[in-house]
C-alpha cells in the first residue's frame, strides 16, 4: 500500500488492520525487561494507552483507541516538514475535540510533532496541509505496516525469531482475523532462547489480537 508524501488519510488502512499488524510486531519483541522501562523504551510496543514505536533515532509513533470506533494516530519521522514549514503547519487545524490534546500539545510545544491524524465515522482525517509542504513522515514512518510484505518480513527476519515465512503467513493471518490465541502464538513461534514468553503473552493480553 503505497503512502503519498504528504500522506493522504486514504493512505491509511483501516484501524483494526493497522492495529494487527502494529501490536503483533509489538508481541513479537516484548520483554520483561523492557516492560520495567518506565522512560527511554525503544523498540515497537503495547501498553495500556495503546501501541508504541520509537526507534531511538528518527522516528517515534503512538496509536491509541479513543472509544465509539475513534482512533488517533501520531508521531514524528525526521522526513516530516510540518514543523519547518513556514508558517509552521498546524497539525490540529479542525481536530475533533475527544483527541488527546494534552498530550499532542505538549509534543508540539517541545518541538517533537510531526503529524497526526484521527479515525471516526469510517474514515481517517488530517489538519489541511499547504500544497508547499513536501512530506508530514507518515510514509517513512507508517509503510512498516502499511505494506503487508514489509510487515511479513519483518515477522520472518532474524530480530523476530527467524520464523519461517508459512509461520509468519499464519501468524500475520491470525492476527489481522484476531484470532491469535496464546496457543497459536507458541506454536508458530518455536523455541527459541530469544523468546520471552510470559511477557509475549501479557503484550498479547493487551493487544486484544483474539475476539471471541
Amino acid at each position: 500500500m503505497t503512502i503519498n508524501r504528504p500522506g493522504l488519510p486514504g493512505d491509511l488502512p483501516s484501524p483494526d488492520v493497522l492495529w494487527a499488524r502494529w501490536a503483533l510486531i509489538a508481541v513479537l519483541e516484548a520483554t520483561a525487561a523492557d516492560e520495567g522501562k518506565a522512560h527511554h523504551r525503544t523498540g515497537t510496543w503495547v501498553d495500556d494507552t495503546g501501541l508504541r514505536l520509537d526507534d531511538a533515532g528518527c522516528t517515534w509513533w503512538g496509536f491509541a483507541p479513543r472509544g465509539a470506533g475513534r482512533y488517533v494516530l501520531f508521531g514524528e519521522d525526521e522526513s516530516s516538514g510540518c514543523k519547518w514549514h513556514q508558517p509552521p503547519v498546524d497539525m490540529l487545524a479542525g481536530a475533533p475535540a475527544w483527541l488527546p490534546h494534552e498530550e499532542l500539545e505538549d509534543h508540539r510545544s517541545g518541538n517533537e510533532l510531526g503529524c497526526v491524524y484521527w479515525y471516526e465515522n469510517g474514515a481517517w482525517a488530517r489538519a489541511p496541509y499547504p500544497g508547499t509542504l513536501h512530506d508530514d513522515g507518515l510514509d517513512c514512518g507508517m509503510s512498516r505496516f502499511t505494506d503487508r510484505d514489509d510487515v511479513l518480513r519483518t515477522i520472518a527476519d532474524e530480530d523476530h525469531g527467524a520464523t519461517s515465512a508459512r509461520e509468519a503467513e499464519a501468524l500475520l493471518a491470525h492476527a489481522e482475523g484476531y484470532r491469535l490465541t496464546p496457543e497459536l502464538l507458541t506454536s508458530l513461534t518455536g523455541d527459541t532462547d530469544q523468546r520471552d514468553r510470559p511477557a509475549m503473552a501479557r503484550a498479547l493480553e493487551l493487544a486484544r489480537l483474539n475476539r471471541p
